[in-house]
């Protein structure tokens, strides 16, 4: 097996495009991922520090409620109004990129880390899950794991998702306090569990409940304030050192360069370069990835310290990484593939209005089984072909398929055009002459984006 064209665009990209020849080579694919990020630029999101102004506002307003502000509910509900906006405006931003871009790469490797790191907004912070991929995942995709480690756990976003905001350290000066008050909040072990269990050695690796248990002990003090986000209070850290992983951290005054040290540490465990390489492989090849596969980008991952812009070449470059595409789109990658495929650009998406977007996206996807930004739990998405291919899940696809001219500005290809754009050589020979005997261009075009063939990646 080796390098194809159109396998590089529709399982390493968003798939094929009126718009963008298909990638070239790996070496091709691997400059422009290295090169500069010109669709942050295009279609912008910002960052986690921008909003903490928010939180400040909304702190003051519920002040002034309290002191008598008549004003403070009317003026909550215009900042909430806002907010759903900048909500939908981030996901057009998120499309309009993987659209826009020559090779989207680049995009489909923040999704996948940004789905590895899974986070939930909660109460204010509810609709900020971008801020969050655009601060620890985006600029961290080529750079060793223990950067994208280090910056996904400590930010805002994750604290808050896993209450690691609330963790106290059980021998703390704040918990000898609480104690005196009658209070109970203490430890909190989310974090930790997801860190060893999810984002690092993976279940079944070698870690303990002591592991965990020390391991938050050590991360007790993160905690966040309204006008700076994250910062470290010693008085609510764990004094004394903290054995993870056979390996001793901290000492007498608890700082933040000792979580930093253990997730360094953690980041380049051998289990950890197994569980990575694994999920790489499922992702983006095969929910039972070729073992071969597998062990070269363990082996790269080991030989470079977990440097993912290497593993990220390995498995480009490797022969087993071309196979038949076998994946089932998830929701999101299938909008945003049919999208593409019909050569919808990112002004035109990112022009929509926030009813367009409901309507022609969120809806959509929601109904699909993929609510967006709302995973059921840490661990993301689910993988497997079957998860997706539920009654309910196809229906609303066939049915998104057919209607799929509803873009403003949008003129529907002729579908026999679109079959060889969409799919080129992967469209087998009755699809070619469905879409040649269509009736109607629509109907032509919902027979290309509902095929079984536009289904894989």
């Amino acid at each position: 097996m080796s390098f194809t064209p159109e396998i590089a665009a529709i399982r390493f990209g968003y798939g094929l495009s009126p718009r963008h020849p298909a990638p070239a080579s790996p070496e091709a694919m691997m400059e422009a991922l290295q090169a500069d990020d010109s669709m942050a630029r295009a279609f912008r999101i910002g960052s986690m520090a921008e909003t903490y102004a928010d939180f400040q506002y909304l702190s003051d307003l519920k002040k002034a409620e309290l002191d008598g502000d008549k004003t403070a509910k009317r003026k909550y509900r215009n900042w909430r109004g806002q907010n759903r906006r900048d909500h939908a405006r981030m996901l057009r931003h998120t499309i309009a990129r993987a659209l826009d871009a020559p090779d989207p790469l680049r995009e489909r490797l923040t999704r996948f880390w940004a789905d590895h790191f899974t986070v939930r907004g909660k109460g204010v912070s509810q609709r900020m899950v971008q801020r969050f991929v655009e601060d620890a995942i985006r600029p961290n995709i080529t750079a060793p794991f223990s950067e994208m480690l280090k910056a996904a756990v400590t930010h805002p976003m994750m604290l808050i998702y896993l209450d690691q905001d609330k963790s106290i350290g059980p021998g703390s000066p704040v918990a000898e306090r609480n104690a005196k008050k009658g209070r109970r909040r203490g430890l909190n072990e989310n974090l930790a569990r997801e860190v060893l269990e999810l984002h690092t050695l993976g279940v079944g690796g070698a870690y303990s409940q002591a592991d965990v248990r020390q391991l938050a002990e050590l991360m007790a003090g993160m905690t966040l304030n309204l006008r700076e986000g994250v910062r470290f209070e010693p008085k609510r850290g764990e004094p004394g050192a903290e054995e993870v992983l056979g390996q001793s951290y901290g000492g007498r005054k608890p700082k933040l360069e000792d979580i930093h040290a253990a997730l360094d540490a953690i980041a380049l465990h051998p289990d950890t370069a197994a569980h990575l390489a694994r999920k790489l492989a499922v992702h983006f090849v095969s929910d039972t990835p070729p073992p071969a596969l597998v062990e070269a980008l363990r082996l790269r991952y080991t030989e470079t310290g977990g440097n993912l812009g290497a593993v990220t070449e390995t498995l480009l470059s490797h022969p087993e990484a071309w196979g038949p595409l076998a994946k089932i789109k998830q929701p999101f990658d299938f909008v945003t593939s049919a999208l593409r495929a019909l050569g919808v650009t990112g002004s035109q998406l990112a022009a929509l209005d926030r009813k367009a977007t409901l309507r022609i996206i969120i809806r959509p996807m929601g109904l699909m089984g993929q609510e967006w930004e709302r995973p059921n739990g840490p661990d993301g998405w689910p993988e497997d072909g079957e998860h997706w291919l539920t009654p309910q899940g196809l229906a609303v696809r066939i049915n998104w398929a057919m209607s799929a001219g509803r873009v403003d500005g949008l003129d529907l290809p002729d579908p026999r055009e679109l079959v060889e754009t969409a799919l080129g050589s992967q469209a087998g020979e009755r699809l070619l002459f469905a879409a040649k005997a269509a009736e109607s261009r629509a109907e032509g075009v919902g027979i290309v984006l509902a095929s079984p063939a536009f289904q894989r990646r």
